[in-house]
């Protein structure tokens, strides 16, 4: 007797990853999970199978990002003005003009990192000048990557910032002459500064955090995404912060695959969260859909060696050691799976001489722990993270940020930041992601071009040939590989039977087209559990349906997720002049001297930012 399909995928050209079959025209899926590849005849088709003609389409396992903050951002979605992709800064600027006129008060505009001054025609930041211009009296928010921010007038007085605001530890307010605060706001060492002011503007209401959370999923499925280790975040707190994503989840109304941790939110009594958190919850708790995945990407504060290539490497305070040992002991005690933020090869050295002290007594080496990013992680570190059991997820932060890393500490530098051939060479388990939203963007596609190509946003070569890696080694990392940080790498990341029925149909044939046209791949074709989340195109009567858009003023109701190239539909240009020059146009420096000013990009004198 034949099985019975619920779904039948034909006429396809499946990549698989399964070696023993990498290519397949059929797909047969049943109760949620894949149930045969190229063996549609042996399915029986009843009157409930639905069968999907691809047409050719190029399909892919579902994407799954292994650092991600998707909790968090779900619920500022809405709110938040996306730059990701936008090709020019002019186009930028008349968005945010677009949006301050649409803007009610006490609301501010908020971009939100994603996006680079080197993917502007212009290759330049918009200046105080020009955004003041623009919203007179609308508090404006922008955040670049982990070293600033940018304020209009209307938000530091939103704020409080005035002539007498101190410094906050671990960052500056930029001021004139006068001592008054300039708009620019400066993360020395880290973006707690930049962190802490945002969280000072309007929350959105649960309903509306709700549905932005739904809007956040639905722009992560047209991305072929279907799944996110969720990395935590700061000002997100357990489990208050997670009750919109438990409704979610309860409710059925899920279109990812979310596995998270939970980053400690108290510096100086960051054990007590942890031993708090594993008295209500406990790692693996949860289901294939929702599940707690352990602790991280912050164990202790003072270990965070945020990335800014802006500023000279942060030096970490003596202290970091006995804290983090005291952690880590208790997370490895307690058989908690964990992970932690670890940008350079100085904090690398120090982070493992502590896990192979607490390995000794309390074992870490099955317990799927991992580091994230490792820029600059040597040879003999690798080593060492393989010996104790670890992982690494690595993203593309320097797609936005090489340029810098060039200028500070030079091409050969770059060249292994991070080093992820040498990892797969060595055998460490590897797994791709963004780090979005606030550094990077969430485009699972900008991140593969990267590992592909080697090439920042900007277009600088970072990578020699045999650093780079193939288009299925890229796409594998962003499967397979991120699977073994949430320990399903039984479940999912290839189409063969007994894994997820989640895949995507792309746009275009990701290993037909020319590299530069992989940033612009989407899905036309998600599908979680069987079940499409997300269609486009011929497969839109698939579609699950548009959602709402709250509240009314939303961005995300004029200008949905990443760049189009069709988005100025729905954009009334407006040309003016100010918004670049020549000189900006033709500039072929990787960080243009008209950017850096006499002293350096963040230059109290630099014109660029008319203080």
């Amino acid at each position: 007797m034949k099985s019975k399909a619920d779904l039948i995928l034909e006429n396809g050209r499946v990549t698989t990853l399964d070696p023993k079959h990498p290519e397949a025209k059929e797909v047969c899926i049943a109760g949620g999970r894949i149930a045969g590849v190229d063996n549609a005849a042996d399915f029986e088709r009843g009157p409930d199978t639905k069968v999907i003609d691809l047409k050719g389409r190029r399909v892919i396992p579902g994407l799954y990002d292994s650092h991600l903050h998707v909790i968090r951002t779900g619920l500022s979605y809405n709110m938040e003005l996306r730059w990701e992709g936008v090709p020019s800064l002019s186009l930028a600027l008349q968005m945010l003009r677009e949006q301050v006129a649409r803007t009610p008060p006490p609301q501010w505009v908020r971009v939100v990192g994603g996006w680079s001054e080197f993917q502007f025609a212009e290759r330049r930041m918009p200046t105080l000048e020009e955004i003041n211009a623009i919203a007179p009296d609308t508090p404006v928010f922008i955040l670049h990557l982990y070293c600033r921010a940018l304020l209009n007038r209307a938000a530091l007085k939103a704020c409080g910032y005035t002539k007498d605001t101190p410094n906050p530890p671990g960052g500056e307010i930029v001021r004139d002459k006068s001592g008054n605060p300039t708009g620019l706001l400066v993360a020395r060492p880290n973006a707690t500064i930049l962190y802490a002011t945002l969280a000072k503007g309007p929350k959105l209401p649960p309903e509306y955090q709700y549905n932005s959370t739904r809007h956040f999923m639905r722009e992560l499925n047209r991305l072929g995404l279907t799944g996110v280790c969720d990395a935590g975040g700061g000002y997100q707190n357990y489990p208050e912060d997670y009750e919109i994503i438990q409704q979610l989840h309860q409710r059925g109304e899920m279109t990812l695959r979310i596995a998270y941790n939970l980053f400690t939110q108290k510096p100086g009594g960051e054990l007590e969260d942890f031993v708090r958190w594993s008295k209500i919850v406990k790692p693996d708790e949860g289901d294939d859909i929702l599940r707690c995945n352990g602790a991280g990407e912050m164990l202790v504060f003072s270990a965070a060696d945020f990335e800014d290539f802006l500023e000279p490497r942060p030096d970490l305070p003596e202290k970091l050691e006995s804290e983090l040992e005291r952690v880590v002991h208790f997370l490895a005690e307690n058989r908690w799976p964990f992970r932690l933020h670890a940008t350079y090869e100085e904090s690398i050295d120090r982070f493992l001489n502590i896990f192979e002290k607490v390995n000794r007594d309390a074992p870490v080496h099955d317990l799927h722990w991992f580091f994230d990013h490792c820029e600059t992680v040597s040879d003999r570190n690798i080593e060492r993270i393989k010996a104790l059991g670890g992982g690494i997820a690595i993203q593309h932060r320097m797609a936005y940020q090489g340029e810098y890393f060039v200028d500070r500490y030079g091409a050969k530098a770059a060249q292994r930041t991070p080093p992820i051939r040498r990892m797969l060479e060595m055998g460490v388990p590897v797994g791709a992601g963004t780090d979005a939203t606030r550094v990077a963007s969430y485009n699972p596609f900008v991140s593969l071009y990267w590992m592909i190509t080697g090439k920042t946003l900007g277009g600088l070569s970072l990578y020699p040939d045999g650093a780079r890696l193939t288009r299925e080694e890229a796409l594998r990392l962003y499967t397979q590989g991120s699977a073994w940080m949430s320990r399903e790498e039984t479940k999912r990341g290839v189409i063969s039977p007994g894994q997820f029925a989640d895949l995507a149909v792309l746009t275009k044939d990701y290993f037909a087209i020319p590299d530069e046209e992989i940033k612009s791949l989407e899905s036309v074709l998600t599908i979680l559990g069987g079940k499409p989340v997300y269609a486009a195109e011929e497969f839109k009567p698939l579609d699950p349906g548009d959602l709402p858009v709250m509240p009314d003023w939303s961005p995300v109701r004029h200008f949905p997720g990443y760049w189009k190239e069709d988005s100025t539909a729905d954009l009334h240009v407006h040309q003016c002049g100010g918004y670049g020059d020549q000189q900006s146009r033709n500039s072929s420096l990787s960080i243009p001297q008209w950017i850096l000013g006499p002293r350096g990009l963040l230059d109290g004198g630099c014109e660029c930012f008319a203080f």
